[in-house]
């Protein structure tokens, strides 16, 4: 794409992980070139935390979320619970995550995934930031957990709890999603050719609860498919939306609306803007 289709909001990027040491200036310059306005980092331990609220400092137009991944939980204490409290008290950070629950990989005990999701809802919950949900193999557990949360969020937090991030999962899931005051994330995967069921829960979802996202490194969009990924590629994965959407970028245009209602930051990406 030789220009910009719309400004574009990335709503998941790991521009803190080591797959960026040897170019993060450029791969952050691409993206503005590609209409990237807005950048969200999530850790997911305690060290790319702090790198994504580092970055989120440097960066006018990064921000950063802090949490504590399901495959590094293991070992999960009131300490660590406290240590992520503190990090977020950061004016760049905007989110508590990545934090949700993986069955398929299960590098921590689910149990202990458990506790530490519900913890970190607490964290989320007390200081009123919405959170980037992770799925694998357990969305009727996350929808479970999610639903008692809701439950006692404060009104600030009632419409924009926060995203399931690189959807996944079935179209009755993203609609109890929905309900419960989540956005949706649309990554990668929308792009690829075996894709036709999530192009169809996609096509079905009102656009005011429609996020996109990179998932960078991860989860690389067609035709960039088996290369890294970088937040420049989110226009590819913004067209794909629009196709399945036919509506001249309409959708597009809403999810970044939609990022800044869900994460509480205005259009002047300058850090005394931040609402």
């Amino acid at each position: 794409m030789s220009e910009p289709l719309a400004a574009l909001v990335d709503t998941h990027c790991h521009l803190n992980l080591s797959a960026y040491d040897a170019d993060r200036e450029e791969v952050l310059d691409r993206a503005r070139l590609a209409g990237v306005e807005r950048i969200l980092i999530p850790g997911v331990d305690l060290q790319t935390s702090q790198i994504a609220i580092e970055l989120a400092e440097k960066h006018d137009e990064v921000f950063a979320a802090v949490g504590i991944h399901p495959h590094y939980v293991s070992g999960w204490s009131e300490a660590l619970a406290d240590e992520i409290a503190s990090l977020a008290q950061s004016p760049k950070v905007v989110a508590i995550g990545e934090i949700g629950l993986d069955y398929y990989r299960n590098l921590s005990p689910p149990e202990e995934q458990r506790i530490a999701f519900e913890d970190q809802l607490e964290i989320a919950s007390a200081l009123q930031y919405p959170v980037l949900i992770h799925n694998r193999e357990a969305i009727e557990d996350i929808l479970e957990h999610l639903n008692t949360w809701i439950r006692n969020l404060p009104p600030t937090l009632s419409t924009r709890a926060g995203v399931l991030h690189a959807f996944s999962a079935d179209l009755d899931s993203a609609t109890e999603a929905i309900r419960q005051g989540f956005y949706i994330g649309i990554a990668g995967p929308i792009t690829f050719p075996k894709a036709e069921a999530l192009r169809s829960i996609v096509s079905q979802l009102p656009s005011d609860r429609l996020v996109i996202e990179t998932d960078s490194p991860y989860l690389t969009p067609e035709p960039r498919r088996g290369r890294r990924n970088e937040p420049a590629h989110l226009e590819w994965i913004a067209q794909k939306v629009n196709d399945i959407r036919d509506d001249d970028y309409s959708t597009i245009r809403t999810t970044t609306e939609n990022a800044k209602n869900l994460f509480q930051w205005s259009h002047d990406i300058t850090n005394s803007n931040i609402l």
